[in-house]
């Protein structure tokens, strides 16, 4: 039997599936791997669009996104609390430099 690429690939590809099934990757791993996967459905979505499959290649796109955003909840919460703190300083600092000229 003549290995080549795209064998290669498969096998990696089931070994990663089947590690992650039955769940040996370490929890850092495993969490990598989650980030992993809506990065690769967003670059896929991406070249869809570029190659001309608009339709399939939005919807693939616009569900990585969103299931990014849900792995990347617990980060993009607080920083829009420490951006909306920082924005309602800057316009309390802005109207007090307002009366004054």
């Amino acid at each position: 039997m003549k290995a080549n690429r795209a064998s290669g690939t498969a096998i990696v590809l089931i070994v990663i599936g089947a590690l992650m099934l039955t769940g040996m990757f370490a929890p850092l791993l495993g969490r990598l791997l989650g980030l992993l996967f809506p990065i690769i459905m967003i670059a896929l979505g991406y070249y869809g669009i570029k190659r001309g499959r608009v339709v399939i290649g939005t919807i693939i796109l616009a569900i990585g996104i969103l299931s990014l955003l849900a792995k990347l909840s617990w980060i993009i919460g607080p920083i829009l609390g420490i951006a909306l703190v920082i924005f309602g300083i800057s316009l309390l600092k802005g109207k007090r430099g307002s009366y004054r000229s």
